[in-house]
């Protein structure tokens, strides 16, 4: 069998890491593509997992269209030549040339369909299966529900294990108190109108965070000048390690807040996402492992991660939370691995018999 991943965002590098080498453990040829997009490329060499460079990236939404017939050509040539069987992972350009092919697309999407019009207008219709968290509102009739969420596929204990070697890099030492800062770019076509954190609130944050220990940024773009100090220098592919042992993470990414919940460790997250995520709304209500607040609400949030600083066995009772949420999870990844090698006959096993997912905890 012949798969194909199509690199779209650097989260998706992580995401389909561990699928991919097990895939090729398993004697399948997939080949891997990716745009424009420095961060993503530097995580496949790091990862060592060979890639065919596609091009150019835009970020306004008439760019994105213009390049995406590009880059429709250019996969629909690589299917047809390599006799690709599945499409695999969170292409939009997948789904599209499946319909082309004889190519099956698998979709993987974490996102409500409220908050992305444009893929379940423009991707869920041509993909063969949508696969999404069970927590996910999401109306198609291709959905196969999962209990876990995209960082489980690579932070899950079965597939991360922290690496305190990590810290003497950036100066620091097991035991030492820092905070990670996140700031999001908001480049997404689902981004359109979106608030995060003000440059004042930025400030702010820093200038009380400091007080208590060391702070470290991290940024998708180009850091703001004043900040540049604060600029984490650390390889991509080590900052979960970081993450994992820092006292709080606080920013306006989505990606980076569940990766942080899902690791025990305290996660504040402020932009105009908030309340409108389901996986993002679990991690919150029913496992009580990161806060959201609108850029409106600065106050509660300041409020809030003074409370929590406030505690003294706040990392302790983190991971307490963790292990209750890590006990409802599956091993996403190994789920994607049997999903993938058993399609179609594993979307009508998930269809009729969900707990079958259950073989994979």
């Amino acid at each position: 069998m012949n798969i194909l991943i199509d690199i779209a965002h650097p989260a998706h590098v992580h995401l389909i890491r561990n699928t991919y080498f097990e895939l090729i453990k398993r004697g399948y040829r997939v080949y891997v593509t990716v745009k424009e997009i420095p961060s993503a490329i530097i995580l496949l060499e790091k990862y060592q997992i060979p890639y065919i460079y596609l091009g150019g990236k835009k970020d306004s939404l008439i760019g994105k269209a213009l390049l995406q017939f590009s880059y429709n050509l250019k996969i629909w040539w690589l299917v047809t030549t390599k006799n690709i069987n599945i499409g695999f992972g969170s292409s939009v350009t997948l789904t599209h040339i499946s319909r082309l092919t004889r190519m099956q697309s698998i979709f993987l999407d974490d996102d409500d369909d409220e908050v992305e019009p444009l893929v379940v207008k423009y991707a869920h219709p041509y993909a063969d299966v949508v696969l999404s968290p069970a927590c996910t509102q999401r109306a198609s009739e291709k959905v196969v529900f999962y209990n876990g969420y995209h960082e489980l596929a690579y932070l899950h204990p079965h597939r991360f294990t922290p690496d305190p070697t990590v810290l003497p890099e950036i100066g620091l030492k097991v035991g030492d108190i820092y905070f990670i800062l996140r700031f999001n770019a908001f480049k997404a076509h689902h981004d359109v109108g979106v608030q995060g954190l003000s440059i004042e609130n930025k400030r702010k944050l820093i200038t009380y965070l400091e007080k208590k220990g060391k702070v470290f940024i991290t940024t998708e773009r180009n850091i703001d000048e004043e900040f540049k100090k604060y600029q984490l220098l650390l390889s991509p592919e080590k900052v979960h390690s970081l993450i994992y042992y820092a006292g709080m993470l606080i920013g306006d990414s989505q990606t980076m807040t569940s990766e942080a919940a899902i690791l025990g460790t305290p996660a504040i997250r402020s932009n105009s996402f908030v309340g409108r995520i389901e996986y993002l709304e679990e991690e919150e209500h029913k496992y009580e492992l990161t806060y959201g607040f609108l850029p409106s609400n600065a106050d509660a949030m300041f409020d809030k991660i003074n409370q929590l600083l406030s505690m003294p066995d706040l990392k302790e009772i983190w991971q307490v939370r963790r292990q209750k949420m890590l006990a409802d999870m599956i091993d996403v990844s190994a789920f994607f691995v049997w999903f993938v090698e058993n399609y179609p006959k594993s979307a009508k096993t998930m269809k009729e018999d969900p707990g079958y997912q259950y073989k994979f905890k």
